[in-house]
């Protein structure tokens, strides 16, 4: 990677490449290498590459002449060009060629030291990346560069929080520009309205997976153009139809530019939706298709993956709004201006309706799916308005349960004690061997590393502390508070989210008092630390981080309760590595999946929480604890009687069985749920699994489709839309006559008229249909056609026998379009019922 990096002395050359390689995130090799160099930097900032920007030139020589050091550097060099060149799982997966798939998300967590991200979804995808290249999956991340980001949060001597929006200097962080065959800094042109935008393109290597950001802070732009990547999730609607625009289309572009070609695009969430319009255009260009034949060959290659469970939470944009920027990309591509605004809308015909990019995304993608399984329920709920009569079971939403990067966020002790049971590379593969190994480790080994982890979190909860109080300028209170709050011996609950109503991060405030006297028991004391942001607009959730900030003033709890500022990866790492019990009390169903109690399994941590998300397939007794997961729309009383739970359980269950101790002082029972918790539960919910899913369900069976339609001049992709055009300009002459049923015991035979005017019977299935039973899965019977009715056109009588013990009132016919290469409902929700009382 070229960079304007000064000459390093001889024996460190490697250094620079090393700081830009985003490994050092997950693996701690080099951790002592960029101490040695400059210990109070790498200590505030955890960032090579500012490390190496500010270090004095004299240092770097006295680095250079001390053998030792010469040493380390070679010797973590070494280990990047092993990891780098090893075999992988995918090398190793029998897939002779894997696809290469563009991962486009509007933010990436991937370190503190690149602050492009804002919560959860931003973490994910930075956990996706770090799997990847673990794994060997070819990958290219799309993102945008911000210039400053998301916000950091202080909280006034009221409690209330402050957001500060300190500028991401672009020399300072761990990135390069991406450059153009001629070594020049690539920038991609984007045509706004009456203008030119120049967006320039930025990589970072995480792994061997790079990653593309995209900033258009560049000086031949206007100034309000420079600060169109200037904040995450700009306050300013046009702003964010902008970024949307950068991220999609520009980001396809300079993917394009540098040479990739991905067979795979993965949208996340309406964001990124633009992607596949880009996409699109290419297609029409490359292969002088029509937009529809472009779609039809494109859209088996797009994954859309939904990350929020709620209507409110989408972006929709004003019809106008939409034409004023994309008007000119539009009628350069050919693209039929209502067409594009109709796959945008729940009802394609309603001229008035705003343009929701979900809805785009969706209709262009060939595989969606939620991030948990009760998530990908309550998606065929939310979206079944865009495949009219379907059955919401049939709505075409699967689900791939979230996971975390388990190397991130396992401690030092948690490495240490995995590796001695499972190997170093236990992550880089297949998991089948991962249960029994972690199974077999003794209940003292086990405990001892929850006694360290918690006791390096108390420390580290101190230190934190200490800095907030002189921040605040108290220097007075620093030995009074910081160095006494906490107990490394005490249970130590965690509660770390974003603050919005939703969550309900003050369900366990609900009673202070009852919470105070918990806290403060002589025999079983507790702690708790809490963290986290609210939405600068989210007046509610602010509200709830004063009340915390508060309680954890009282005197009666002050040394047991502690809320942390500006929750962000590094203070998230070290929580869940020295947490007893993560809590989460979402409301159900609105936690899509929720990964951060995913990350406390690896290190023996312990999960409470609504049985939502992720929650409501892991939990069983033997790894944690749940709450009643009330869902009957009175929100007043299903908080009341989820507190009450949430209380007793920590009273009556959670809080004595820690303290319950044999002769040598381990709870025994506690540590059989961590080693259940650990075996049973981090394997399954690590990013790991996640991808391997995605790659076998979803990449490359999605690549193999994209390629057969886009094959000979996308003669396949032709034909579908050909079909497609026939059924939807005739779908209105299909009718069912006669319908005969007969009886013979369990035998049922069904025979029907079916008249379905110009259109072929090779296009459609006439089937008969069941809902299922006692949660069972629907029955769809498949009718044979038979003779022709003699004086219609294309009327044919299809019949059936099935054994079956329901009633016949339990089946009704329906047509269906039927095309061996097409997937129904998804691209063609056409479907007719038979109306037995017409």
């Amino acid at each position: 990677m070229l960079t304007d990096m000064r000459p390093m002395p001889a024996g460190l050359e490697a250094l620079p490449d090393l700081a830009l390689n985003l490994r050092w995130t997950w693996t701690h090799a080099a951790d002592r290498l960029w101490q040695e160099l400059s210990p109070e930097a790498w200590t505030s900032t955890r960032n090579p590459w500012l490390v190496l920007q500010i270090v004095l030139q004299a240092r770097l020589e006295q680095c250079a002449s001390n053998p030792a050091f010469r040493e380390l550097v070679a010797h973590v060099t070494s280990l990047r060009n092993e990891y780098l060149t090893q075999p992988t799982w995918c090398s190793q997966s029998g897939v002779e060629r894997p696809p290469l798939t563009a991962y486009f998300c509007l933010e990436f967590g991937l370190a503190e030291a690149l602050p492009i991200y804002a919560g959860g979804l931003g973490i994910l995808a930075g956990d996706h990346l770090k799997t990847a290249s673990d794994l060997g999956v070819p990958m290219v991340g799309v993102g945008l560069l911000y210039s400053e980001g998301y916000f950091r949060q202080v909280l006034d001597a009221d409690g209330f929080q402050q957001e500060l929006y300190p500028p991401n200097a672009a020399y300072l962080l761990p990135i390069a520009p991406a450059r153009d065959a001629s070594g020049v800094q690539l920038c991609v042109t984007l045509a706004l309205p009456g203008r030119s935008l120049t967006v320039r393109v930025w990589q970072v290597q995480v792994g061997h997976v790079p990653l593309l950001l995209l900033d258009c802070n560049d000086p031949r732009n206007s100034a309000p153009d420079r600060g169109i990547t200037a904040t995450l999730y700009a306050p300013n609607l046009e702003t964010r139809l902008m970024q949307q625009m950068v991220l999609g289309i520009a980001g396809w572009r300079a993917l394009a530019a540098l040479g990739y070609a991905p067979q795979v695009c993965h949208i996340n969430e309406g964001p990124a939706a633009l992607a596949a319009l880009e996409r699109i255009a290419a297609l029409m260009e490359e292969q002088a298709l029509g937009f529809e034949q472009a779609l039809w060959a494109a859209r088996p290659g797009n994954v859309f993956t939904s990350h929020t469970p709620v209507a409110a939470a989408f972006d929709t944009f004003p019809p106008e709004q939409m034409l004023r920027y994309l008007r000119g990309h539009l009628a350069r591509c050919g693209i039929d201006e209502d067409r594009f605004l109709a796959l945008g809308r729940r009802d394609p015909a309603d001229a008035d309706e705003p343009f929701n990019p979900a809805y785009f995304g969706l209709r262009c993608s060939g595989r969606i799916n939620g991030v948990s399984e009760l998530h990908g329920t309550v998606s065929r709920q939310l979206y079944q308005d865009l495949y009219p009569r379907w059955p919401v079971h049939e709505v075409p939403i699967g689900h791939v349960t979230n996971g975390v990067h388990v190397p991130t966020w396992d401690s030092a002790g948690a490495d240490e004690v995995w590796t001695r049971a499972c190997g170093k590379r236990r992550w880089h593969g297949a998991l089948e061997g991962l249960t029994p190994a972690i199974e077999a480790l003794d209940d003292r080994t086990l405990w001892d590393l929850k006694i360290r982890e918690r006791q390096g979190l108390v420390g580290y909860v101190r230190r934190r502390l200490a800095r907030q109080i002189q921040q605040r300028g108290r220097d007075g209170e620093l030995h009074k508070v910081a160095s006494r709050v906490l107990d490394p011996n005490v249970l130590t609950i965690g509660f770390a989210r974003r603050f919005t109503s939703y969550k309900r991060p003050n369900l366990l405030l609900r009673d202070p008092d009852r919470l105070a006297r918990l806290l403060g028991n002589s025999h079983y004391p507790v702690q708790i630390i809490v963290a986290g942001k609210a939405h600068p607009r989210d007046e509610a959730g602010k509200t709830m981080i004063r009340e915390w900030g508060q309680f954890c003033q009282r005197p009666d709890v002050r040394a047991r309760a502690v809320f942390l500022e500006d929750y962000d990866i590094d203070l998230a790492s070290e929580m869940v590595e020295g947490i007893d019990v993560w809590i989460n009390t979402p409301r159900r169903p609105w936690e899509a999946c929720g990964t951060s109690g995913m990350k406390v399994l690896v290190n023996g941590g312990l999960n409470l929480s609504e049985p939502d998300g992720w929650w409501a397939e892991a939990c069983t007794p033997e790894v944690g604890w749940k709450l009643q997961g009330i869902t009957d729309g009175d929100e007043a009383r299903t908080d009341a009687l989820e507190a009450e739970s949430l209380y007793r359980l920590l009273e009556q269950e959670v809080v004595p069985l820690f303290y319950q101790r044999n002769g040598e002082g381990i709870p025994q029972r506690w540590v059989a749920m961590m080693r259940a918790s650990m075996a049973q539960l981090a394997p399954r919910f690590s990013s790991n699994r996640m991808l391997r899913e995605y790659f076998q369900s979803a990449y490359c069976p999605g690549a193999a489709a994209h390629e057969r339609r886009a094959a000979n001049n996308a003669a396949l992709a032709v034909e579908l839309q050909a079909w497609a055009a026939a059924l939807r300009a005739g779908w209105h002459q299909i009718h069912i006559g006669s319908v005969q049923r007969q009886r013979e015991g369990a035998r049922l035979r069904c025979s029907a008229q079916v008249y379905l005017g110009e259109i072929g019977s090779g296009g459609v299935a006439v089937q008969l249909y069941a809902d299922g039973l006692q949660g069972g899965g629907a029955e769809v019977h498949v009718l044979q056609r038979r003779a022709p009715i003699a004086g219609a056109l294309n009327a044919f009588v299809y019949d059936l026998e099935l054994d079956t013990p329901r009633a016949d009132g339990d089946y009704t016919l329906r047509v269906v379009p039927y095309h061996p290469q097409a997937v129904v409902p998804l691209e063609l929700e056409l479907i007719h019922w038979h109306d037995a009382g017409a």
